[in-house]
């Protein structure tokens, strides 16, 4: 199936002022690019690499992976379930190792994205293009409505966090060891690994696999799919990017749907991160799952939807949930 033509940029008030300049940010520039250089080299060089170095990058990108899409995306933005404390922390820790700032910021930068989504106050609006929503805008200088938005994001609940406020206070202090010394010093210590090997496949590899997994939400689920949920905005559905996100990717329901805990409607067979949740419900550690009735998914994709829905498009829907049928004049009394 094609997908439709992106909806139309919709308007956000734009700031007072002079007219927005694009800012390079060349340290960060220099920073990304060092990080894909020494990745790809280091892909040149992983058959030198230990077996069990493999594996312990390939682990620390799903543990790093779950602490971002089940941690601080479906736990601590979107507060679709609740977990137990021992849970948060090590989710909390998983989201140190990232390296994708502290999880204030980056609460606070989803929650924002989710409120002005495809307008000058997203911070990673998918309307400049697909480079810019994907990495580029880690390159410049935020747009003044990026930051004057920013201000007016509720984060009262992170504010009152213990863990959440210690990790911000000092979140570079416990990123050297969670994010760099763990990662790379273990390999060395228990079946000695070289240290080039270590930092090339358990550092610059895994970080890069990682963050670029994150990335494809912003970018390729914004741009390139269906809307079966709600044709109006700009997240589509995509098994594609689901594979690369642990399930992240059937992002017009996302966001038709934000508090869902699962993410999707369908594909969930495809989201090693509902599955995750599912399992640790059953173990007692996740609970309150919040999730939208079947009701509720066939009147928004019906109202709004695009008419790619499987069911509830323009193929029809199933019996039990289809609406009444209007009355007809001749068994009303009508002539």
């Amino acid at each position: 199936m094609s997908s439709p033509e992106p909806p139309a940029a919709r308007r956000y008030q734009p700031l007072p002022g002079p007219e927005y300049r694009r800012r390079i940010v060349w340290a960060n520039v220099a920073a990304l690019a060092g990080l894909h250089a020494a990745a790809a080299y280091g892909v040149c060089r992983v058959h030198h690499a230990h077996v069990l170095t493999h594996l312990w990058a390939v682990a620390l990108i799903g543990w790093t992976g779950l602490a971002t899409t089940a941690g601080a995306h479906r736990l601590f933005t979107h507060r679709s379930y609740k977990a137990a404390p021992a849970l948060r922390l090590l989710l909390l820790v998983g989201q140190t190792m990232v390296s994708e700032n502290c999880l204030w910021t980056w609460v606070r930068d989803h929650r924002q994205h989710h409120k002005h989504s495809e307008t000058n106050a997203d911070p990673h609006n998918a309307n400049r293009g697909f480079f810019f929503a994907h990495m580029g805008w880690l390159m410049v200088r935020k747009h003044p409505d990026v930051i004057a938005a920013g201000r007016g994001v509720d984060m009262s609940d992170m504010d009152a966090d213990w863990m959440v406020a210690t990790q911000r206070k000092y979140y570079f202090a416990l990123w050297v060891p969670l994010g760099l010394v763990l990662p790379v010093g273990l390999p060395v210590l228990l079946w000695a690994e070289t240290w080039p090997n270590a930092v090339l496949v358990a550092f610059f590899i895994r970080m890069t696999v990682t963050l670029h997994g994150t990335w494809l939400v912003n970018s390729w689920a914004h741009l390139y799919g269906t809307r079966p949920y709600d044709r109006t905005i700009g997240p589509v559905e995509s098994s594609l990017v689901s594979l690369c996100s642990l399930g992240e990717g059937w992002h017009n329901y996302h966001h038709a749907f934000p508090w869902d805990y699962r993410a999707s409607e369908f594909g969930q067979h495809l989201s090693v991160t509902t599955a995750v949740l599912d399992a640790l419900a059953a173990l007692g550690l996740v609970y309150d799952r919040k999730a939208a009735s079947e009701e509720t998914v066939r009147r928004r994709a019906q109202r709004t939807g695009d008419g790619s829905h499987p069911r509830y498009g323009s193929d029809g829907v199933p019996e039990h949930l289809a609406p009444e049928p209007e009355p007809r004049p001749e068994l009303c009394g009508g002539d």
